[in-house]
């Protein structure tokens, strides 16, 4: 197909990336004030990595009020008119290396809520209640437009601002289509896709609508090279294609692997600052006791990352291990996520309910079992990392789970890692991780009391070596691999 658009000529961005989320977010103040706040994560790091002068571009979604009216005042970047001007984009002063994308507020909230979390999150995370959902309707079609509408939005921002024969990285399942559509309008350019999140095997894939699974695959296949975190999400991938579109669509596609690693200097660091001091303090003394062990876990309350069925596994430790009373405290952050949504609701409030059922058959005038916190405090989440004797990371399905690299990076004394067999991190650090099934609370209990009674020397040697696989392709290095490879 012939492009529909001339390559700037100037400015133009030689590298860019397209994700929902930007590196930056607004907050509208009282006063008509903006502020804005500077994320973290693999990708920011990683874009760093090419530095200042490299001419690059993230182009992302305006995600709230704050973020509509930074782009609105133009310090956020053109919103989606502006490709519209074919051959004329480029970006506009204001937030440096940014282009916010104003899209409407119902197509986003369609596209996001009712199709990239609601649908595709569920299917890579086998999270379907198949007796019951999903149902493919009318509204998942109207829904479906929606993110069809928003990927049309990504792919014609990149089209404008890209640099002849420029490099295009594509993030995750909310840009599926985005590859595709952007190979049409401008064919010179380089077009990878990468995938954080796990990839269904081809039967569950399969639940969705036989045109939607193929427009899927034929959108992320519009890249020169497709990437995943682990080996079996890619040769998932892989199946799928093959089973749906046979093997000519793969032909000239390249499919690669990168395990995105923990920053260690920046969390070793990060750690020991006065904030995350003060927070230990105050975990210590939640924790009570001389010679408690703390088990750790860190989650946002999303349903993949099975927090129930570990509280309920550590009901059960003492329910049948009455050793471990009054000596033990798990400590559980489990931050809300995707609140707009009532099954993610539901699951923040069985959070509470299991972790209060639990305190109060279990607890004394001088411990408190669960101690749980719901409010997002990254140098508290820092400073339980530093406490924790044993790990509990055990999703029923995820892409890499960084806390899993993470905690072993920074803990104090060394910690046990119990790591669920369904994470990708499981690929990199199962050799030296208690390995359990999600799905089984008992064994998880097991678990949970040989990562308890591991002796202190084992523990370190686990440790140093979790530590070092964590650590094996930080940040920078990921993206800087990515980079090259689809150069190449």
């Amino acid at each position: 197909m012939a492009s529909q658009y001339d390559p700037p000529q100037s400015p133009a961005a030689q590298v860019l990336v397209a994700s929902n989320r930007g590196p930056v977010t607004y907050s509208l103040g009282d006063d008509g004030e903006l502020t804005a706040k500077r994320g973290g994560g693999g990708l920011v790091s990683g874009l760093s990595a090419i530095g200042p002068d490299a001419d690059a571009l993230w182009v992302c979604s305006a995600l709230g009020e704050g973020d509509r009216e930074a782009v609105r005042r133009g310090i956020a970047g053109a919103g989606p008119q502006a490709p519209q001007n074919k051959g004329g984009g480029g970006r506009r002063a204001g937030e440096p290396g940014v282009r916010m994308l104003d899209i409407d507020a119902d197509t986003h909230a369609a596209a996001y809520n009712g199709i990239s979390n609601s649908v595709l999150w569920f299917v890579h995370h086998l999270l379907y209640q198949t007796p019951l959902e999903p149902v493919f309707d009318a509204e998942f079609r109207r829904q479906w437009a929606a993110y069809e509408t928003y990927n049309r939005a990504f792919a014609d921002a990149l089209a404008s601002a890209a640099a002849p024969g420029a490099t295009v990285l594509v993030q995750d399942y909310h840009l599926c289509l985005v590859p595709g559509m952007l190979r049409a309008l401008r064919p010179d350019l380089r077009i990878g896709h990468f995938s954080h999140t796990p990839w269904a095997p081809v039967d569950y894939f399969r639940l969705l609508p036989d045109d939607i699974a193929e427009q899927l695959l034929r959108g992320i296949l519009g890249a020169d090279r497709v990437a995943f975190l682990t080996r079996r999400w890619a040769d998932a991938f892989t199946a799928c294609a093959l089973k749906i579109l046979g093997e000519e669509a793969l032909d000239g596609k390249r499919i690669g692997v990168h395990g995105l690693g923990a920053d260690a200097d920046f969390l070793r660091e990060r750690a020991h600052r006065p904030d995350v001091e003060e927070r230990l303090t105050a975990l210590r003394e939640q924790v009570g006791g001389s010679g408690r062990r703390t088990i750790v876990r860190v989650d946002r309350t999303e349903l993949s990352k099975n927090i129930v069925r570990g509280l309920l596994a550590y009901e059960h430790l003492l329910d049948t291990r009455p050793e471990w009373r009054e000596r033990v405290v798990h400590i559980a952050f489990a931050y809300p996520s995707r609140q707009d949504l009532a099954v993610y609701r539901d699951y923040t409030e069985a959070v509470r309910r299991i972790a209060d059922d639990i305190n109060s058959s279990h607890g004394t005038p001088t411990w408190t079992p669960v101690v749980l916190h719901v409010k997002d405090d990254f140098a508290r989440s820092l400073a339980a990392y530093r406490l924790a004797d044993v790990a509990l990371v055990n999703p029923i399905r995820d892409g890499m789970n960084l806390v899993a690299k993470e905690i072993p990076v920074v803990s104090d004394e060394g910690c046990a890692l119990v790591l669920s067999r369904e994470a990708g991190a499981y690929e990199e650090l199962g050799d030296d991780a208690i390995v359990v099934n999600p799905y089984d609370v008992t064994g998880t209990a097991d678990a949970l009391h040989e990562a308890l009674t591991m002796e202190r020397e084992e523990r370190a040697e686990r440790t140093k070596r979790l530590a070092a696989a964590a650590t094996a392709l930080p940040p920078q290095q990921w993206f800087l691999e990515q980079l090259e490879a689809l150069r190449d």
